[in-house]
């Protein structure tokens, strides 16, 4: 009787070679962007003082502060959103395999849904959604 051709736990000789373009492109890429940034460093002029810092305002000067203090709730609200953005990045997959999962994948999920949850509810007490 003949061997298969995958020994248990170990891939095929020929699996790791069918990533090697990839591979190859992504090293010319990496090759290309450090060959342009150290051009840049050593190419480009570099005399910089107060005038070419400063903020730029149609000609004039400006009439305030051009960096103006950004409210850090902003920074809350993108974190929370990435949070359940990522929730629904899972969820989708899941719900399409499913039937294939079982009970115990179904279960796995509910658990993550329910940690998420407790963790918006904790949001919530905590006051981090007001804006007042």
């Amino acid at each position: 009787m003949a061997k298969a051709n995958i020994i248990e736990g170990v891939a095929p000789a020929g699996f790791l070679l069918d990533y090697l373009p990839v591979v190859i492109f992504m090293a010319i890429a990496l090759i290309i962007g450090l060959a342009f940034i150290i051009a840049n460093w050593l190419f480009a002029p570099s005399a910089p003082d107060p005038e070419k810092t400063s903020a730029y305002e149609c000609g004039f000067n400006a009439f305030d502060d051009a960096r103006m203090k950004f409210d850090v709730r902003f920074y809350l609200v993108s974190i929370l959103f990435i949070i359940f953005d990522l929730e629904v990045a899972f969820l989708f997959p899941w719900s399409l395999v499913l039937r294939d999962l079982g009970a115990f994948g179904y279960i796995s999920m509910m658990v993550f849904l329910g940690v998420l949850t407790i963790g918006f509810i904790y949001e919530w007490k905590k006051g981090a959604l007001e804006w007042d």
